[in-house]
């Protein structure tokens, strides 16, 4: 089992490419199988999550060809399985896309109830419900999901809640129908834009998001810029980067971060785009501990967002958790301990947490990490992070003696 062992205290200072964002490049594979043209998708970020569903859509007969190790060209029309296994599909939930972007082609598809990080509860009926608005029957069987349509045919759906994956999973099953399709309440993230205008064009360069890399400039006093990304979609995360003492420049394609003061507190509420993401939140926590004063986090999206409170509070936070709301009492820094990742985004903030404290720091579990960071720790290491990737205790302690 593969860990990160860290030794804090070292300000991140330079530039970071950004890889593309992964939820962007999940959606717009799945949509790229829609046409029988071959599509060419640049910038794919070179993840665990990435490379099982290009396996899954390998395996269902669409062919795959790597050109390099961010460029993929693919071709669905040798697609001849319409039933993806269970195998891809237990290990990320975005592999439920191929049922919006099979039934829309095919008319029919059968894939397994998803799986992925253990957030909080991500009911699919609002991807049924809009499956059914388009003329579909959907049954659920046997840990399988079946939809089947004789034909699919426009409509008005509302969306009770708003939902990325339902929004994007409709929309491709819809783009396919006969007809005009009108989602009420739809999510507006900027990856449910990039797969519209994917569907609109078939052809991507993805961009990336980078906002994990604004939270470690910010929590190690640090001074980042951030290259490949679109300024405009990080606006609620700068705004709060801005409430508790940052200094932010907005460029063209990029985002420069600067924390040489004493950081402030602050409240956030996550909310659905353009409100604060909640796949931030845990990073913003870790940036709030050590900030003055008492700050609030409100997690209104997912309820198990807090999992990681217990870890940070090894290092030496003072978090009480009450309800969806996160008390956070700052303290002057963190001290190095063993922690355990408890999903995707709670492992990048307990990494973040570990660059800031004092003495080393060493995570489990970060394969869940793996699965949305590209080389994670090799960017960190060029920012002046001491980090590395081990698979031992006797490599963890290597590293305590070069350190010494």
């Amino acid at each position: 089992m593969e860990q990160y062992v860290i030794k804090g205290g070292n300000p991140l200072v330079g530039e970071v490419e950004i890889s593309g964002a992964k939820n962007a490049a999940l959606a717009i594979l799945a949509a790229a199988i829609m046409t029988d043209e071959t599509v060419t998708i640049d910038n794919l970020p070179n993840v665990r999550d990435i490379n099982v569903l290009l396996d899954a859509m390998e395996g269902i007969g669409a062919k795959i060809e790597r050109l390099d190790t961010h460029k993929v060209r693919l071709n669905g029309s040798t697609i001849h399985d319409l039933t993806v296994a269970y195998e891809y599909i237990k290990k990320i939930r975005a592999s439920y896309y191929l049922l919006g972007a099979l039934l829309g082609k095919y008319r029919r598809a059968e894939v397994a109830l998803p799986g992925g990080c253990d957030i909080g509860s991500r009911p699919i009926d609002l991807h049924l419900k809009g499956f059914r608005a388009l003329g579909a029957h959907v049954d659920i069987q046997h840990g399988l999901i079946t939809a089947s349509a004789e034909k699919l045919v426009g409509g008005h759906i509302y969306l009770d809640k708003v939902s990325v994956g339902a929004t994007i999973n409709i929309m491709m099953a819809a783009a396919m129908a006969e007809g005009k399709t009108i989602i009420e309440n739809a999510a507006k993230e900027p990856h449910v834009v990039d797969v519209a205008n994917f569907l609109n064009s078939m052809g991507a360069r993805i961009r990336g998001a980078g906002t994990d890399f604004m939270f470690a400039a910010a929590a190690t006093k640090g001074d980042v810029t951030v290259k490949n990304v679109i300024p405009k979609h990080l606006e609620a995360t700068t705004a709060k980067l801005l409430e508790v003492g940052c200094e932010v420049e907005e460029l063209d394609d990029a985002v420069r971060v600067v924390a040489s003061k004493p950081l402030n507190h602050t409240q956030v509420t996550t909310l659905p785009y353009p409100g604060f993401p909640t796949d931030m939140q845990p990073q913003m926590s870790v940036v709030l501990a050590v900030a003055q004063g008492t700050s609030t986090v409100t997690e209104s999206i997912f309820e198990n967002r807090f999992k990681y409170v217990d870890e940070l509070t090894r290092m030496g936070a003072q978090i009480k958790v009450e309800s969806n709301i996160a008390i956070i009492t700052g303290v002057n820094g963190y001290t190095g301990a063993r922690v355990s990742a408890p999903d995707l985004r709670a492992g990048a903030a307990l990494v973040i947490a570990g660059l800031a404290a004092d003495g080393v720091t060493v995570i489990d579990d970060i394969q869940y990490i793996q699965r949305g960071y590209e080389n994670f720790e090799g960017k960190l290491s060029e920012l002046g992070a001491q980090i590395e990737r081990v698979s031992s205790e006797k490599e963890i302690q290597k590293f305590r003696l070069k350190i010494s």
